[in-house]
């Protein structure tokens, strides 16, 4: 099981179901609307605070199996 991260998204464009969490280190994450958990729609805010596993991806850092902190 791959270790969970928290971070901040910094960007996310929901008409085009992409953007890009911020790590406590530092690192830029992609993230896919369809990692994100919840039945709610599947959309994120800037600065909203989530909790994701990283994944090495032929494209770079990917998140997964990302969840809102409340």
């Amino acid at each position: 099981m791959a270790q969970r991260t928290t971070g901040t998204v910094r960007w996310f464009d929901g008409s085009r179901g992409y953007g890009y969490i911020k790590t406590e280190k530092g690192h830029e994450v992609f993230v896919h609307y369809s990692s994100i958990v919840g039945s709610e729609l599947q959309n994120l805010r800037e600065g909203e605070r989530v909790e994701f596993a990283v994944e090495e991806t032929v494209r770079g850092l990917q998140a997964t199996g990302v969840v809102r902190l409340i």
